[in-house]
């Protein structure tokens, strides 16, 4: 008996699934960047290099990859400045690396749009499970398919990965919407810090102190909350963050 022919649709998702993951990396480091890309080729990513900042946007917008690795400290423009402007134009994850260790520095990247930082010098292992932790994300692949949730005026699609509130879609990158889809899916739960890292699919490791909380603040503000007395998202003092069951 000859095996059914496969519909289009179906052959359109096998063809997606077949398709490697794709990386820019924006390093000025040629050496560096030469052999973090060999690392990551050979495990099937597909990677593409670019030198320069001032040359980066373009390149993102360009290439489409599924996920940038951009490193702080570039010519032309500097990582931070090429986080805000792709920031304004598409939802790719970033990972920001840099060989600063100063919490403030890995605390701006946050704030200016960075899913994730990684510091050098790296682990390829490290790096390499980071950036398909982050893909898995964008593409909504941090957990099996799930119901919409409804929280007052706040609705979140997994399958989608959309949020909208009172009906207006919220433009949230994909480390945030993962963020409020584990508070809202523990509503009415404190979650400490690690915790919300364990659920998310990070490391403890990333728990410095201020990380989680700059992704809350980032959260909080498009969400419309008054950050000197949310509402919504709430800081449980010493203990760690809730969302309020009924988001209103």
């Amino acid at each position: 008996m000859m095996p059914a022919p496969k519909s289009r649709e179906g052959s359109r998702e096998a063809s997606r699934e077949a398709e490697p993951l794709s990386v820019l990396y924006v390093e000025d480091d040629e050496r560096l960047g030469r052999l973090t890309a060999q690392y990551l080729q050979s495990h099937g990513l597909r990677v593409s290099l670019c030198r320069r900042g001032d040359q980066a946007v373009a390149e993102v917008l360009r290439i489409r990859p599924d996920v940038v690795l951009l490193d702080l400290m570039l010519p032309g423009l500097d990582g931070i400045e090429v986080c805000r402007q792709l920031r304004k134009r598409l939802d790719v994850p970033i990972l920001m690396v840099t060989a600063r260790s100063e919490e403030a520095d890995r605390v701006l990247g946050l704030e200016d749009g960075a899913d994730d930082y990684i510091s050098k010098p790296f682990s390829s292992r490290e790096l390499l499970a980071r950036i398909r932790a982050q893909a898995r994300r964008a593409q909504g692949r941090t957990g099996p398919p799930t119901a919409q949730l409804r929280l007052g005026d706040l609705t979140i699609d997994p399958a989608a990965m959309s949020v909208t509130k009172a009906g207006k879609p919220l433009a949230l990158t994909t480390f945030e919407f993962t963020l409020l889809r584990v508070l809202a899916e523990r509503a009415g739960r404190v979650l400490g810090r690690e915790k919300i890292l364990e659920l998310i699919h990070g490391s403890a490791d990333e728990a410095f102190d201020r990380s989680i909380d700059v992704h809350i603040s980032r959260l909080r503000h498009k969400l419309g909350d008054d950050p000197r007395s949310p509402r919504l998202l709430r800081t449980i003092r010493g203990a760690g963050y809730m969302l309020s069951p009924d988001a209103e």
